[in-house]
């Protein structure tokens, strides 16, 4: 996927293409009942056991943009020393920049979560990830989280999102601030489920001097913020949507799982090769 950039947004024809043969060849190693280790292109081999969050499973975590982000880690492993897994779930991001070389610390609060994000971590060796059960905020502390039993990937910070559906659980989570974590790193990959913004407007602005961030927006008020904020400071936006074309309006920022990554960088383009 790393070689045809210029196709990677949903509305593209090769998309729905590669789209189709993914699954295809995703689904058969990923599924209920897979017991053993999976030789994954460069990344060489990874062993995740099937793990059912809900609606979403294992194989949904191997979706085409999801391969689409892993082409990137690989394409520029050697441009990125420290990394941020911001939702780190059950640990396939944090287990694939570790193969890339890239020292990872780990975020995940879902006690659920992040236990099987210890386990695979464990079965992948994967040393130079450092896991830490707690959220992502303004501020350190604790805070209330939800976790959508019927979608855990949709499960927040409570007030991320509007009207959460279905049964939830609520619970005390542990926070940390983005600000006393930001130093040193130069890869954020962010799956905040709406709490993007707050995280986002945190990072001190000279940290984009050497930062970037792949991040899933989850709300037209989080597009319109993020927008206005990384155009005040003059750093560029590239969207999947656009086929990493960069963002020039508020009205071309991706939305949802549907609308792909946002790329947030001060680079002048995206590195795919």
């Amino acid at each position: 996927m790393q070689t045809v950039p210029a196709f990677h947004a949903s509305t593209t024809p090769l998309y729905s293409f590669y789209k189709t043969v993914a699954l295809a060849e995703t689904k058969p190693l990923f599924s209920e009942g897979q017991s053993e280790s999976v030789s994954f292109g460069p990344f060489g081999e990874i062993f995740l056991p099937y793990f059912k969050m809900g609606a979403i499973d294992t194989v949904d975590l191997f979706g085409l943009d999801e391969l689409i982000i892993f082409a990137y880690y690989w394409a520029n492993r050697a441009r990125y020393k420290k990394a941020l897994d911001i939702g780190a779930n059950m640990g396939l991001h944090s287990i694939l920049l570790d193969r890339c070389g890239i020292a990872t610390t780990a975020f995940e609060p879902d006690p659920i979560h992040f236990k099987k994000l210890i386990s695979n971590l464990k079965l992948n060796q994967a040393t130079q990830v450092t896991p830490i059960e707690k959220a992502i905020s303004t501020q350190s502390g604790e805070t209330e989280f939800i976790r959508v039993k019927g979608n855990t990937t949709s499960s927040h910070i409570a007030g991320a999102k509007e009207n959460p559906y279905g049964e939830l659980d609520r619970f005390p989570v542990k926070i940390e601030a983005i600000a006393a974590i930001i130093e040193g790193i130069d890869l954020i990959k962010m799956d905040a489920e709406g709490h993007e913004k707050e995280i986002l407007l945190g990072i001190p602005p000279a940290a984009w001097d050497r930062l970037d961030a792949l991040v899933e927006i989850n709300d037209v008020a989080n597009a319109h913020a993020v927008f206005d904020h990384f155009q005040r400071l003059g750093v560029h936006l590239f969207a999947q949507k656009l086929n990493w074309a960069p963002v020039t309006t508020a009205a071309e920022m991706p939305i949802g799982h549907r609308g792909g990554t946002l790329c947030i960088t001060r680079k002048p383009h995206l590195n795919w090769e």
